[in-house]
């Protein structure tokens, strides 16, 4: 078997419009974040589709990060006639020349992706069941939606729980250490003992602020702290993480590089490990491994690629993982781009469909209505 082919059909996808960000400060820290905007057009969607001259075809999604027809360029180059089920072989070849096609780390991750996707419709198993499936179902915590009270966020848990089951919420709140101590403390007796909380301020702290944060975090239960501040500090992070008993988690901007997430946590600078499968299934794998002999998780961001199915099957897979990362729409925005079966949350959790290789049902009929590039 040989890959053949190497496309990429970009999807429009209906009655959304494209964003564009731009930065505002928040008054009450003086630091950064963001507003969207309006783009130009539709919000579009990719599939990335990788052909064998057996005609077996491997598919996923690579809008994040969009994959252009230049870096497709590049993965044709290599890939036309090697071997997809010598993934090692393939991923080793792209990894170690990163630096000579000079890319980015995990620069081929979707079409890493492909070739799992290629391997369970060969085998006729799931992505979960060739790596070794560990739990029929995942369970997630909801971000989104946050506000400025106690009494908003209790509305919002509330409503979450009702329609998913869910039972964890993490939040994104920038007002600061000291309104989210506030908030954290209002708002922790208002819910049930068990349901559980987790903390992203993105950037928004001080590392002084984050220890003073984080100790009022213990002492409320809270799962873990997520990058309070940039992970360019490496040694802020590291004093940090030696200030607090509860798990601190940095890496989210630098989880494209499994190299230098390694290293954090070999260096004691995060305590878990943030990924994402659209950097790569293979280098996911070999990450959580290492994190798991480190005594440490490693935790999906966002839903994942083709609506949530990469992330689900691996998460199935992977022992040391704790939850799914839910946001409200991500389900809706992968049927109104054609997949047709995106997992769905039942009683907080979340499964593999079980098909073969990712188990990602596309309606080509309605992918071919809807494309409006092809490269």
């Amino acid at each position: 078997m040989r890959i053949e082919r190497v496309d990429a059909t970009v999807v429009a996808i209906p009655e959304t419009t494209a964003r564009r960000l731009r930065l505002l400060t928040v008054t009450t820290t003086g630091r950064p974040t963001h507003e969207a905007l309006a783009g130009d057009g539709p919000d579009t969607e990719i599939y990335l589709r990788v052909r064998t001259d057996d005609g077996v075809e491997g598919v996923c999604t690579a809008s994040s990060p969009r994959l252009t027809p230049e870096i497709l360029d590049v993965i044709r180059t290599q890939a036309i006639g090697m071997d997809p089920m010598r993934r090692e072989e393939i991923y080793q070849k792209l990894h170690l020349g990163t630096r000579w096609l000079y890319q980015t780390p995990g620069w081929f991750g979707n079409f890493d992706n492909c070739l799992w996707d290629i391997a369970g419709k060969v085998a006729g198993l799931p992505v979960c069941r060739l790596l070794g499936q560990v739990r029929d179902r995942i369970p997630a915590y909801h971000t989104g939606g946050d506000g400025a009270t106690a009494g908003h966020y209790v509305d919002v848990i509330d409503r979450v729980r009702e329609r998913w089951g869910i039972r964890a919420y993490k939040f994104h709140n920038y007002a600061g250490g000291r309104a989210n101590i506030a908030l954290f403390r209002e708002l922790r007796p208002r819910l049930p003992d068990d349901y559980v909380l987790i903390n992203d301020p993105v950037c928004s702290y001080s590392l002084r602020e984050a220890i003073e944060v984080g100790r009022v975090m213990e002492e409320l239960g809270f799962l873990w702290l997520e990058e309070p501040f940039r992970e360019q500090h490496f040694r802020d992070y590291q004093e940090l993480c030696a200030a607090l008993a509860m798990p601190v988690m940095a890496t989210e901007m630098l989880m494209y590089d499994v190299d230098i997430c390694a290293e954090w946590l070999a260096g004691r600078a995060t305590d878990l490990v943030r990924g994402n499968a659209r950097n790569g299934t293979t280098a996911l794998v070999k990450l959580a491994h290492f994190a798991e002999l480190h005594g440490a998780t490693v935790e999906m961001n966002a839903g994942g690629g083709l609506g949530g199915h990469v992330h689900v099957n691996l998460q199935c897979a992977i022992h040391n993982t704790q939850y799914f990362e839910h946001f409200g729409a991500h389900r809706d925005r992968a049927l109104a781009s054609g997949i047709a079966n995106p997992p769905d949350v039942v009683d907080g959790h979340l499964s593999p469909s079980m098909a073969p290789g990712w188990g990602a049902e596309i309606d080509w009929s309605y992918v071919e209505k809807h494309t409006v590039a092809t490269y």
